[in-house]
């Protein structure tokens, strides 16, 4: 997938609103610094490692992620908040039949907290349109060949709502501890463009 995202007028609108906010008492940007530092220091594709390693061994912590993520997070020590704005979490579990793929199509939604920062494939142009319209396509392009009957799911995120895929289970790791298990989970394992 090529790069072609410029998020150049988006960070100069956001500089413009926070230089308002300051002006106006409103923010105090060494406050915002501390919390973005503190939040970008704990987001890491480790934390989604966990949580999928956690639902593998834990049916009851399983059942609640895919009911209510938001709900199941701090079972793991874990939140959506990153003390600014909480999104909701949808996790969308693949299965025999079905496999989900996540993407943004108006921008870059990804939920940072659990997966740190997106991959730039992500946010390209060429990823967000292409794999709405042809996900089968993009998929094989990611080197994940489905069989030919499996539903496909594409799971499109926003500003309050964010996607991540509970891949299935590898065979044969049932000997595995959980942290061995979160070993096995691969970033694009979260987002659907991998099997694990």
């Amino acid at each position: 997938m090529s790069d072609d995202h410029d998020d150049a007028p988006i960070a100069a609108r956001v500089r413009e609103l926070e230089a308002i906010l300051e002006e106006k008492g409103l923010l105090d940007a060494a406050e915002l610094d501390r919390a973005l530092e503190a939040f970008a220091h704990k987001a890491s594709p480790a934390n989604g490692f966990r949580v999928v390693a956690r639902a593998w061994v834990d049916d009851d912590f399983k059942a609640k992620l895919l009911e209510n993520a938001n709900e199941a997070l701090p079972a793991v020590g874990l939140s959506m908040g990153g003390g600014l704005q909480v999104q909701r979490l949808h996790v969308v579990e693949n299965t025999e039949s079905v496999h989900n793929v996540v993407v943004c199509t108006l921008c870059s939604c990804y939920p940072i907290a659990l997966l740190g920062p997106s991959p730039t494939w992500y946010k390209s142009t060429a990823y967000r349109s292409k794999v709405v319209s042809h996900p089968r396509e993009v998929l094989e392009q990611f080197g994940l060949e489905l069989p030919a009957g499996t539903e496909i799911r594409v799971w499109d995120a926003n500003a309050e709502s964010r996607y991540m895929v509970l891949p299935r289970r590898p065979e044969g790791t049932e000997h595995l501890s959980e942290d061995e298990l979160a070993k096995r989970v691969t970033r694009n394992g979260l987002i659907g463009t991998a099997a694990v």
